[in-house]
């Protein structure tokens, strides 16, 4: 039982990662319809502005460590407006393979970038957060464990009061809805879109941050799997719902977790992908997603 509850742990906290990142993904798709495929880059550099912040911050302690997060979401959310800005505002209404084309090209491009500016060469994160070991129940528990999972539930919810409380989640779920009718009742959609490429990539910032405390050898190619395992979890939970993003980040990494704990470890990725493939057969719309019938 013990070792269960350590496995449960640890996945929730390696889950709650993944749901961070999924958000992201499902955000920017629920306004735009289109998966950004840059957007497990953004991360990347997230843990990158954590890494150079921490070494100019006074880190190993909490107020530290919160003021690392906040540079990384900051600069994660101007990269983020910058990208739609520059590489995605003019393909507005151009067909979905462009997009794609254009979403893997940027994800490329930051690829190659942070190995120019960064090197290719990994680097080990600094603590921003005081690092306790506790033991409580006979379950080994970091302390970054507990800022992962404590840092991602505040800010899911507040990912949630945002878009059901606010002036601009109004202005963001109408124009998920119908884009042109928004416009016509005053939105501005280069403001809401821009705004949510904005608030996705800054998740994605803080999801770099915490992944690195758990796992603190970064480099410009780290964003690649866990980037992908997010994509699956948004699909699985249903990509273009926020709450079923969250839980398909939890259920992919606690499910990730147990594999690596069993006999079956060197295929826990490609479990992770078999989910995929299994949902999109026999669930397109995720757990959490409805089908919606196509117009013709």
């Amino acid at each position: 039982m013990t070792e269960f509850l350590q496995q449960l742990l640890n996945g929730l906290s390696l889950g709650a990662i993944y749901a961070l990142i999924a958000l992201g993904y499902t955000m920017v798709y629920g306004v735009l319809r289109f998966i950004n495929f840059a957007h497990s880059d953004v991360f990347m550099v997230g843990a990158y502005i954590g890494y150079y912040a921490g070494q100019h911050l006074p880190v190993g302690t909490l107020g530290g460590g919160l003021l690392v997060l906040l540079a990384a979401m900051a600069g994660c959310s101007l990269l983020g407006m910058a990208i739609e800005r520059l590489a995605y505002r003019r393909l507005r209404g151009a067909p979905t393979l462009n997009v794609l084309i254009t979403a893997i090209g940027v994800s490329l491009f930051l690829e190659s970038a942070g190995q120019a500016v960064f090197g290719a060469a990994p680097r080990t994160f600094p603590m921003v957060f005081p690092v306790r070991n506790l033991r409580f129940a006979g379950l080994a528990v970091s302390s970054n464990q507990l800022v992962v999972i404590a840092v991602a539930i505040l800010l899911m919810i507040a990912l949630q009061l945002i878009v059901f409380r606010t002036r601009i989640g109004t202005a963001m779920r109408a124009v998920s809805l119908n884009p042109r009718a928004a416009q016509l009742v005053g939105v501005n959609l280069n403001v809401v879109i821009s705004f949510t490429f904005g608030l996705g990539s800054a998740l994605a910032g803080a999801g770099g941050v915490l992944y690195a405390l758990n796992y603190p050898s970064i480099d410009p190619l780290m964003g690649v799997m866990p980037g992908m395992k997010a994509f699956v979890a948004a699909v699985l939970g249903g990509v273009g719902n926020i709450p079923g993003a969250a839980l398909g980040g939890l259920i992919l990494g606690t499910v990730e977790t147990f594999v690596n704990g069993s006999q079956w470890s060197t295929y826990k990725d490609a479990i992770a992908f078999a989910i995929l493939i299994g949902i999109l057969l026999f669930r397109p719309a995720g757990l959490l997603g409805r089908a919606v019938p196509e117009k013709v």
